[in-house]
């Protein structure tokens, strides 16, 4: 007890925490499996096979991308990595010198006492091998592996489920395979939220019906594409995003890009590193939006974890930017049958008699001005689309920019770290179309390198207050509103029986004295009283 109120009072978080009257929701902390318990607990699952299972899985994973011969990066010459072209992997990727936290990832008990010392209220977890079983390739064995990975996580953490929950991971390589799991996951196991990965990689049929995978692996390995589950997938995903929205359940992800063009250095992580977060949720998420996923489900809430918000400020304004441009109306300006040829050939004999000079008279008039001029493409005779294929936004739905607003801002909720400066861009109300501001939520990713100390994750984040980066509002937003309207909104019942849910009953119960003024606050009867760490 003496430890913990020594830490409590060296904790730069627990100090900025004094300063708030409202909950702190982080929505990304990692943490460790230790793995002779999560192996004899797969063991009760499909006994030593499974077991197997799981440890290829692992082992696929730490693997370094290797070449046909099955060497390692590491085992490489830099000629043989230029040869092959084997891309760097990440490496030293989690906490090692600060002993305490290391400890702290891998035991719940000490995790959830520690909690204060983070600074936050209630968090989210995300287990290293949450998603292992996707490297599993027989359906059956994946399942089985999945089920039981969630029933360990679900076990451990129950007795902490006032603070702490962790996330159910959900194959989805088929709608199928992933309702059953989010059933089980939630009816059974009594999970409140669950991990995906943004995107499934499939063979392309073509190349793999003339190269068959059998013969050819090393083709297979590249002849490939992402389905992202929403526009051109290969499945229709509806009955699951139905189903998830029937039970309640919020939808993370943390949906990486490494080894994608552009991030496939074969001698630099960090080149690989910088943004792939971002990008593959940007991927994913734009399917689901073209697809017209978000119009067909907009009680769907979804949070992208680790690529910052920036990017969903940047999309949001491209879309609407894109749709006064591209959409029904801005179309009308670029059909070839618009031009006024009978203008344009008046035109060019005005203006254009150097021209004709130098064109061995070649014609000025009709058509073949236009195909040499704008290209062949544009001739009244040229193939054009038919309507059914010329409006991008039509399967989202989109009429009016408030749709883009209603269907991007709405449903999509963006992590960022706590150091992460870009987020500045998703409260930039001058610059996001209608004055929105971009769901920004608190994703610490304690636990990554990118935390090497527990408890000076939220006191970064109050830096950017410091420095003018955030405002008050804003911050508040942050790591309390946004996260919470991610889960509530979701599932009204989400923190029932948690801190926060008593935090602000407290508030309520303590009527509307607060310590300095609250700007923003979006709803009655939230926090009010000053929040107490007690040791």
């Amino acid at each position: 007890m003496t430890d913990r109120i020594a830490r409590l009072k060296a904790s730069p978080s627990v100090a900025v925490k004094e300063k708030l009257d409202y909950p702190v929701i982080d929505t990304d902390i990692h943490t460790n499996d230790y793995s002779p318990a999560l192996e004899d607990f797969v063991a009760t699952y499909g006994g030593a096979k499974l077991v197997d299972d799981l440890r290829k899985a692992l082992s696929s994973r730490r693997r370094n991308a290797e070449n046909s011969s099955g060497k390692d990066w590491y085992s490489q010459t830099p000629e043989e990595r230029q040869h092959y072209r084997t891309v760097r992997s990440p490496w030293w990727a989690r906490v090692t010198r600060n002993t305490l936290d290391v400890a702290t990832y891998h035991l719940p008990e000490l995790l959830a006492e520690r909690l204060e010392e983070q600074g936050s209220d209630y968090s989210v977890l995300f287990p290293n091998n949450t998603l292992a079983p996707l490297a599993v390739k027989d359906p059956g064995s994946r399942q089985a592996l999945q089920r039981a990975i969630n029933h360990y996580h679900a076990e451990l953490f129950r007795k902490y489920s006032d603070r702490l929950t962790p996330v159910a991971g959900i194959p989805l390589n088929t709608p199928e395979e992933g309702i059953e799991e989010l059933e089980f996951a939630v009816k059974k196991l009594g999970l409140k939220a669950i991990n995906i990965a943004g995107g499934v990689r499939r063979p392309i049929k073509a190349i793999a019906e003339k190269y068959p995978p059998a013969h050819h692996p090393e083709i297979a390995k590249y002849a490939t594409y992402i389905d992202f589950y929403g526009i051109d997938s290969e499945y229709n995903y509806d009955p699951f995003w139905a189903k998830v929205v029937e039970l309640g359940v919020p939808v993370l992800t943390h949906y990486g890009s490494q080894g994608w063009t552009g991030r496939s250095s074969i001698s630099n992580y960090m080149n690989n590193h910088v943004g792939h977060f971002a990008d593959g949720s940007e991927a994913f998420a734009k399917a689901l939006f073209f697809g017209g996923v978000t119009r067909r489900f907009p009680g769907l809430r979804i949070g992208m974890l680790e690529g910052g918000a920036d990017w969903g400020a940047r999309v949001y304004i491209h879309l609407v930017d894109r749709f006064q441009k591209r959409g029904p109306e801005g179309l009308k300006h670029y059909d070839p049958s618009a031009t006024d040829r009978a203008l344009f050939t008046e035109l060019f004999r005005r203006y254009g008699a150097d021209l004709a000079k130098l064109s061995n008279g070649r014609s000025i008039e009709g058509e073949q001005l236009i195909a040499d001029t704008l290209g062949a493409g544009y001739t009244s005779d040229a193939r054009q689309p038919a309507p059914e294929y010329r409006n991008d936004f039509a399967a989202a739905g989109i009429e009016k920019i408030e749709d883009i607003r209603d269907r991007w801002v709405n449903n999509f909720f963006f992590g960022s770290e706590s150091d992460d400066r870009t987020i500045a861009s998703a409260f930039n109300a001058k610059a996001n179309p209608l004055g929105v501001k971009i769901n920004a939520i608190y994703s610490s990713d304690v636990g990554h390198w990118d935390v090497p100390d527990l408890t000076e994750a939220l006191a970064e984040s109050w830096k950017l207050v410091e420095e003018g980066v955030l405002s008050a509002e804003d911050f508040k937003a942050y790591v309390f509103e946004n996260p919470y309207k991610l889960y509530t909104e979701a599932n009204a019942s989400f923190f029932k029986g948690t801190r926060v849910e008593e935090k602000l009953k407290r508030k309520a119960g303590a009527g509307d004295e607060r310590r300095g003024p609250q700007p923003g606050a979006r709803s009655e009867g939230l926090p009010g009283k000053p929040v107490e760490i007690r040791a």
